[in-house]
């Protein structure tokens, strides 16, 4: 069924109209654009308890009290709460039984003279889904692709008005909540690359399929969640960090995949532009991965990740099919070394030049994009199963016509082969686990971590069901 979209004058207005919706205003920094929606449409008096714009910075602090940062996540939640319990303080006793509170609060930095990258920020709403509720909240972070002022602030108004809507009408429907944060501006200008569900009117929410369908319905192309399943942005996570990532399907999470990491890692921290820094190991799972036909299981998802954060690991889920999408990724946040972990079946993909028919250097292109910046393959040698023979980075066969590409990446260290890895761990495959699990062959639980091993047991996940 189509969803009917409105635009931002028609949500307004049904707000400024709806008697028992009653909330405040608070926008700092660049961000000045949603409350004048509510002023413009007529109305106003009906939703708007107070609208405040402390646009300076000792005003702003007088206020709130004093931030290292003023566009982040800290100082978007003080405000909330202030405004908030300021709200209830004043008006609870002569209109709380009747009236559904909300304060929506957002602080941003936009393109301005002195200004002219990183344009982001922070917006949030509390509000109660019914009289005299424990608030609810939404908090997301937002990019902004416009290239001037006057556009991104016309945006920024649009998704306020966006969120406050959603937030007030359709808080039971997340995933159509979600979609609708776009209504009217589009994800190429505004990208939502976090958000965060809380209080009981999310309570059958799970903030990390939130995360997924971030990606899956375009509003961002990769978002990212810790192991206890929080969802944090990614700029903060990425800050001045040296990032290991090792990619996969972890259907189950296998020896062989902790082998990967834990040989990538004794390597990564010897690397000279590693040293000393701080490093953060990343599990990443693509839409492609997740994917069998055309859908995505939600609980599947959500049986992998579980595994994920049992073993203490941050997950990213993402849509870059291309390596040199995710290492571009990446270095949007961070100048620092990036390692990426891959097994050679992985690598020799790489090289495989139908992949890259749509960029008009071909795979040179792909390369050039990749390795541009401080990048570097750890990969993981590979059993043949039918000859024995151990194919490694080195002695991968390539095209002949790159023979002298893939000898030129390996002589100069940009594809390293990861030594001292366990022996042991190469016959085992997350396919043929798959099939043991499901067939109630028993021997599949000595190819993955006691833990993994538990958790499907306990839970029968992957098909396996009591006497697997």
């Amino acid at each position: 069924m189509t969803r009917e979209i409105l635009g931002p004058h028609q949500k307004a207005l049904q707000i400024n109209l709806d008697p028992t919706k009653y909330g405040t205003f608070a926008e700092i920094g660049a961000g000045q654009e949603v409350a004048r929606w509510f002023f413009r449409v007529g109305g106003a008096s009906g939703t708007v308890a107070k609208s405040i714009s402390a646009y300076d910075m000792i005003i702003s602090d007088a206020i709130y009290g004093h931030a290292d940062r003023y566009v982040s996540r800290e100082r978007l939640e003080t405000m909330l709460q202030y405004e908030y319990d300021l709200l209830l303080e004043r008006l609870s006793e002569k209109r709380g039984s009747t009236t559904k509170f909300f304060c929506f609060a957002e602080t941003v930095a936009a393109r301005s003279y002195t200004r002219s990258d990183d344009s982001h920020g922070w917006l949030g709403i509390r509000f109660q889904a019914e009289p005299q509720q424990e608030p609810s909240q939404i908090i997301i972070h937002v990019r902004m692709w416009d290239k001037e002022n006057v556009q991104q602030q016309e945006a920024l108004g649009i998704l306020g008005v966006n969120l406050i809507h959603a937030a007030l009408y359709l808080h039971d429907n997340p995933d159509t909540l979600l979609a609708s944060l776009v209504d009217n501006v589009g994800a190429v200008r505004i990208e939502v690359d976090m958000v965060q569900f809380s209080g009981p009117g999310f309570q059958k929410s799970d903030n990390r399929l939130m995360a997924l369908k971030l990606v899956q319905n375009g509003l961002t192309n990769a978002a990212l969640f810790k192991a206890n399943g929080e969802v944090v942005q990614p700029a903060d996570a990425f800050y001045k960090k040296s990032i290991l990532v090792e990619r996969g399907s972890f259907r189950p999470i296998t020896n062989v995949t902790l082998d990967m990491l834990r040989c990538a890692q004794a390597q990564f921290i010897q690397e000279p532009q590693v040293e000393g820094e701080e490093i953060l190991t990343l599990m990443e799972m693509t839409l492609k991965s997740l994917t069998e036909g055309d859908t995505i299981d939600a609980q599947d998802f959500l049986d992998r990740v579980d595994i994920l954060g049992a073993l203490g690991k941050t997950v990213l889920i993402s849509d870059f099919g291309e390596y040199y999408r995710l290492a571009a990724y990446f270095f949007r946040y961070t100048k620092r070394m990036h390692g990426i972990v891959m097994g050679v079946p992985s690598l020799r993909e790489i090289f495989d030049e139908k992949y890259y028919t749509d960029l008009a250097g071909g795979i040179l292109e792909s390369f050039g994009r990749m390795f541009k910046n401080d990048l570097k393959l750890y990969v993981y040698p590979y059993r043949d199963p039918q000859t024995g023979a151990l194919i490694t980075a080195t002695n991968l066969r390539v095209s002949p016509n790159l023979r002298h590409l893939h000898a030129y990446l390996v002589e100069n260290r940009f594809i390293e082969n990861l030594r001292d890895y366990d022996e042991k761990c190469l016959p085992i495959f997350s396919h043929d686990i798959l099939q043991k699990i499901r067939r109630g062959d028993k021997t599949w639980d000595e190819m993955v971590p006691l833990e993994v091993a538990q958790m499907i047991r306990d839970r029968n996940l992957f098909g396996c069901r009591g006497v697997c």
